[in-house]
């Protein structure tokens, strides 16, 4: 902080003059009281769900989380979709910070935040199905909308996961034509992803996309984020297509297919590349501090000594020590 006041010209400065910067847009909300009360023995809680034609949903939450607080209050605060749940699921909470104990199976006991860890829950909320035999099925790691997750819920409440991926029901379910692709300035036109120096963004969008509109409007509108994308070569690829597409390593494939192999259950889903690998994947919604900062842990190089939540703690505190304020909010 010393150099940077230096740097602009301001003198020597102590950094107790500079006021701290506060996190923003983060929403509080409470489990909704119909959830479950478990004792966390999770595989007793499966067998009384059997009992009764239901699966158990659990769900990974974090006080503060907007995204949380979106899904919430869309999905299971709100009919038609909440009284579904209530039909066909035991939704337990678990703070993905909590200390509570908890037994995942015969195998696994320890506390809600350990818990998350081993599962790798770090985008809330984290959503995982299990089946009748206490095996996940089913993960959800993010908000998904309304018309989106409603046919996840069938998915699992029919028991189609014994019969097809989620992906290729997802495919078959979601309505068509509800989205038209739009043009940015940012998009690169190619057909040839191995030729590609430098850090490599592929947003997958297609006419099933619920939530296209918002991300334009919002997310690559916002200038902090073109900031940060422009120092990557960005293509946009509808999901859908069947042209020939050459990928990072130089496969002859297809937009469809390399969705679906890089597993994107979401749109729009973003694969980000350096070195020409798979480095990050987003596959739910984010907002623009979240969504920029992804790609600034590649563009930056941290990505080479530090993993990303690791480096979005480091860079959280970094900014706040600077007095920058963050904004969580769409």
């Amino acid at each position: 902080m010393l150099t940077l006041f230096l740097t602009l010209g301001h003198g020597l400065a102590n950094a107790d003059t500079t006021k701290r910067g506060e996190i923003t847009g983060g929403v509080a909300h409470s489990a909704p009281d119909w959830f479950k009360e478990s004792f966390l023995e999770i595989a007793d809680d499966v067998d009384e769900a059997n009992d009764s034609g239901k699966h158990v949903l659990l769900f990974f939450q974090l006080n503060g989380c907007p995204y949380c607080d979106r899904m919430l209050s869309e999905i299971f605060e709100a009919d038609p979709l909440m009284s579904y749940i209530q039909e066909h699921f035991d939704v337990i909470a678990i703070n993905v910070r909590g200390d509570r104990e908890i037994a995942f199976n015969e195998e696994l006991s320890t506390t809600e935040k350990k818990l998350s860890e081993q599962l790798n829950v770090w985008a809330t909320p984290g959503i995982i199905f299990l089946d009748t035999n206490n095996k996940p099925v089913v993960r959800v790691d993010g908000y998904r909308s309304p018309d989106r997750f409603k046919h996840i819920l069938r998915y699992v409440a029919d028991k189609t996961y014994k019969q097809q991926k989620l992906a290729t029901y997802l495919q078959q379910e979601l309505k068509t034509n509800v989205y038209s692709l739009r043009p940015n300035e940012l998009f690169s036109e190619l057909t040839d992803l191995s030729s590609v120096s430098g850090p490599l963004a592929v947003i997958f969008e297609d006419s099933q996309c619920h939530d296209c509109v918002e991300f334009h409007q919002h997310t690559l509108a916002d200038e902090a984020v073109i900031k940060e994308l422009k120092k990557f070569t960005i293509l946009r690829l509808d999901a859908s297509s069947k042209a020939p597409l050459v990928d990072v390593d130089g496969n002859t494939t297809t937009p469809a297919e390399w969705a679906s192999q890089l597993q994107m259950t979401y749109r729009p889903g973003v694969a980000l590349f350096a070195d020409g690998k798979l480095l990050r994947r987003y596959d739910s919604l984010l907002f623009r501090h979240h969504f920029k900062e992804g790609f600034r842990w590649i563009s930056s190089g941290s990505y080479k000594k530090e993993d990303y939540p690791t480096y979005s703690a480091r860079r959280t505190e970094e900014l706040l020590a600077a007095g920058e304020n963050i904004d969580l909010s769409r």
